[in-house]
Formats: C-alpha cells, structure tokens, sequence
C-alpha cells in the first residue's frame, strides 16, 4: 500500500526555522505515512528553495497569503490524505500511530491536534487550553493545530479560499471535525511580542467579527495594524 499523506507546509521566508517542524515528520517517514512533502511558497527570499531541494521536497510558488498558498499546494499534492502545517508548528512523537487510527476510523471527518506554546506559564497553558476547547465545541480549530482530511473530503468542501485571513476557520465550518489523539506545539512569537491578553483579545475579537460576516481581507488589515502599533510603542 503507498504511503497516503501529502504533507503541506505554507511559507513565507521561513527556512531558517523550519528544521523542528521537517524534524517533527521523520516519524512518518518512517512508518510509511508521507508520501511527499509539498512546500507552497508565497515568494521567499531567503533559501527555500535550496532547501526544499536537498530534502526531496516539491516547492509551488503561490501568490503571498496563506489561504492561497495551502490551496496551490493542495492542488499540486497527490496523497490521498492532506496534512497542513504551518512552518512553526512541531508535532508530538506519536502523532503518526494518532493519525493512522483517525484515517481508519473516521475516513469522512477532518483531525486536528492539541496545542501547545512553545513558551511556559499560566498565560501559555491557559490561551492553549482556550484553543483545544473551542476546538472541541465548536470544531473551529486554528491552523496551528494542524489539520489532516482526506483529499476527496477538503475538495469536495471547497478546499481553502483564497482569503487573507480566516482560511483555515472557513474551511473548518465545512468540515465534519475531530481531535486526534496527539498533540503540536506552535510558535509563541506573536503572543510574547503583543502581550498574551493583547494578542488573545485580537484574535478573539477577529474571529467574532469574521463569525458576524465581516470581509476577511479587512479583518487582514485591521490584525496586522495591531501588531505594527504594538511595535511603534517599543
């Protein structure tokens, strides 16, 4: 049986830090779940496209914006089953035994992981708990959890719009949606640079006025505009 996973990672001059996520996928490797690795790049200038070379991956350039880059690389992936990660998300040993049993017991229903910061403290451990907890009431979980769903699934849901912002959210409220049984930590960057309230507040309020029906390229705009004044205030 072919392996079945299309890994695809979403980057935007992200080589440097890449190693602990490909690190994280070996295990895969390993137990014959990835087929391919598939780098959808939103015009780097750094090296990836090296790197994508010396690691065997398939590097698709794709117009800047995560939604449009997850799409590009979707299309181009040809496993039967699609695994996105973002570039600073490392999964947890383990997580290919989680994702083969999800693959089959739940062939018709997308898996996301447990979150977890790369930072410690309450603040960490509380805004992750938040997340895992919406994720499970509502099935909205955020791109830093992964997602793994069958490719007939995802296109026939649409796949990933191409949006600023929100991509992952509107995809997910399309979806039949499950935990795994697994965990991945994420990049805590933007929390310790805004401020662990600061930045949950955004997001929060980011994802109420995209829930209410507002433009996702604005909501684009109007989150960026609060980290660049975060930063003018240093």
């Amino acid at each position: 049986m072919p392996a079945p996973i299309s890994v695809v990672i979403p980057t935007l001059n992200a080589a440097a830090g890449l190693g602990p996520t490909l690190a994280s996928l070996t295990e895969g490797l390993r137990e014959g779940l990835i087929a391919e690795l598939v780098i959808a790049d939103g015009g780097s200038e750094d090296d990836i496209a090296w790197l994508a070379e010396e690691i065997g991956a398939r590097l698709v350039a794709a117009p800047r914006g995560r939604g449009r880059q997850l799409a590009a690389g979707a299309q181009a992936a040809r496993g039967a089953w699609l695994l996105f990660l973002h570039a600073d998300t490392v999964l947890d040993p383990g997580w290919s035994a989680a994702a083969r049993r999800h693959m089959r017991a739940h062939p018709d229903a997308a898996g996301w992981f447990r979150l977890r910061f790369d930072a410690p403290g309450a603040a960490a451990r509380w805004t992750a708990g938040w997340a895992n907890l919406r994720a499970r009431l509502f099935g909205l979980p955020y791109g830093d959890q992964g997602l793994l769903v069958r490719a007939q699934v995802y296109r026939a849901a649409g796949g990933h719009p191409p949006v600023a912002l929100m991509e992952d959210v509107a995809l997910a409220r399309r979806l039949r949606m499950r935990p795994l049984d697994a965990g991945a930590t994420t990049s805590a960057a933007r929390y310790l640079r805004d401020g662990w309230l600061r930045r949950g507040w955004i997001n929060l309020s980011t994802l109420a006025l995209y829930l209410a029906g507002a433009d996702p390229e604005r909501l684009a705009r109007r989150y960026e505009r609060a980290g660049r004044r975060r930063l003018s205030r240093r």
